[in-house]
């Protein structure tokens, strides 16, 4: 039909599945037309030759270039910001901002919190963790 690969037929042979009923999405006894949901008789049924899978192939493919255009769009605007601001700079800022930071991450970063660190706290917990740890031991 010019859709499925040689294997995927070879495979569906082995199978022995009978096609001519609705494909079966999931695990069988729990699709939609075993549950009752769907009523298998109202889905229709298409038969595509070379030609229609070559169309629908193509319509496929206008549509992932579509949404692949729409998720660059936005990409595109914040790069042609940047540039802009960059541009927008003094010269001296503007040198420093095309430099790249080549600066490794800090390896032990701080978490950001909204109130300050509690002077002493992971050392409070550290000796409670002992406490209790040492209770535990003597149960």
């Amino acid at each position: 039909m010019g859709l499925k690969s040689k294997a995927m037929e070879e495979q569906e042979k082995k199978m022995g599945k009978d096609f001519d009923s609705p494909f079966l999405l999931g695990t069988p006894g729990l699709d939609l037309s075993s549950l009752g949901l769907v009523d298998s008789d109202k889905i229709p049924k298409y038969e595509l030759n070379v030609e229609d899978g070559r169309k629908l192939a193509k319509e496929y493919s206008r549509v992932l270039m579509r949404k692949h255009r729409a998720r660059q769009a936005p990409e595109s605007a914040f790069l042609r910001c940047k540039k802009e601001a960059i541009e927008a700079l003094p010269e001296d800022l503007k040198i420093a901002a095309l430099n790249p930071d080549l600066s490794p991450f800090p390896v032990n970063p701080f978490m950001a919190t909204l109130t300050p660190p509690i002077e002493g706290y992971f050392e409070k917990v550290n000796e409670a963790a002992k406490r209790s740890s040492r209770k535990e031991k003597l149960r």
